[in-house]
């Protein structure tokens, strides 16, 4: 079988080119003009520069695959709506359209949690309604969603919706560097308690969680949630990372409402000065609320998280540190 990924040079792409050809199958990967290929290239990856805004730049790709994962997103920075509008939905919609031009047999969009709705008091299933969070991410990845539904009903596209929580693991600058960066830098804060459940699971789960949703007989048609069954706290969580990165873990308790407060001025802020803001309201609802997925549907596919979170941090804290290291340079301690 032959498998296109979009956004394939990502976190999670990389897990799924390497996986595919482990198992024998020939891969392609859809770029954008300004991405670096060479590393697929090297691993005999068929490159296409494309744009999903672009769907004239899709069919060749396309043609003659037998499967596409549409990975491709915008997520985790700060743009208007309109941004996130034309590449999470438009794009989306396009990929979908070309590959019922092509006769492409299975396409499975990544799509995400947060097109639940956040801290709804309850595991999140995939029959909830999608009642988003107000912020661009949020609302396009749950119109794409619904973008994609629409067309399994009308037109008969063969497609698997897949809803991981918040993947991390080597090489996640977006998730994970961050947090270790304010950890290392001592800025760290507990919102509230800090005894609600983070949305984070191993993308090497996900990747498995993925491929499973391409090749399920039964697949088609559905949404499946992909994530962890043994969710860390906020102060679980950021004390493993602190502990693994060699920082001092965040003792500060700060009250969500006034860290939300702080949020909304910076982000007012931020749209004024046009420079990004320090901390956005959807940090604070991640970090600061109880948001947990339900995998029971996922386990019928024969999903089950195998890396504990704990582990994950480490192994992803070890590359962090050997990045860090690379970018600064040893230490001289006299």
């Amino acid at each position: 079988m032959e498998v296109l990924i979009t956004g394939g040079n990502g976190l999670l792409g990389r897990r799924l080119v390497t996986a595919l050809q482990d198992r024998g199958e020939a891969v392609r990967v859809l770029t954008l003009p300004w991405e670096g290929g060479r590393w697929l290239e090297e691993r005999g990856v068929a490159v296409y520069q494309g744009d999903t805004r672009r769907p004239e730049t899709l069919t060749e790709p396309m043609r003659g695959v037998r499967a596409v994962l549409h990975l491709a997103g915008m997520s985790g920075v700060w743009r208007p709506i309109q941004d996130y509008h034309a590449v999470n939905v438009t794009g989306t919609q396009n990929v979908c359209r070309v590959a019922l031009a092509e006769g492409v047999d299975r396409v499975v969009h990544i799509s995400s949690w947060t097109v639940y709705g956040i801290d709804l008091g309850r595991p999140a299933r995939e029959d909830f309604l999608l009642q988003p969070f107000n912020e661009p991410s949020s609302l396009t990845k749950a119109a794409g969603d619904l973008a994609v539904q629409r067309m399994i009903a009308d037109e008969h596209l063969p497609a698997v919706i897949v809803r991981p929580g918040t993947f991390f693991g080597p090489g996640d600058h977006l998730h994970f560097g961050r947090i270790a960066d304010r950890l290392l830098g001592r800025k760290g804060i507990i919102i509230g308690r800090g005894d609600n459940a983070l949305p984070f699971v191993d993308v090497d789960d996900v990747a498995r969680g993925v491929l499973l949703a391409l090749d399920h007989e039964h697949a088609v048609g559905q949404a499946y949630n992909l994530s962890s069954d043994q969710p860390l706290t906020q102060q679980q969580f950021l004390e493993a990372v602190a502990d693994e990165v060699g920082a001092k873990p965040p003792r500060v308790h700060v009250p969500r409402d006034a860290v939300y407060m702080a949020a909304v001025l910076a982000e007012r802020l931020a749209l004024a000065s046009g420079t990004k803001p320090a901390v956005t309201r959807l940090g604070v609802k991640v970090f600061g609320t109880d948001n947990r997925q339900a995998i029971d549907k996922a386990r019928q596919l024969g999903y089950c998280p195998r890396t504990p979170l704990r582990d994950g941090v480490r192994r992803t804290a070890a590359w962090y540190l050997t990045q860090r290291l690379d970018r600064t340079g040893p230490r001289l301690t006299v």
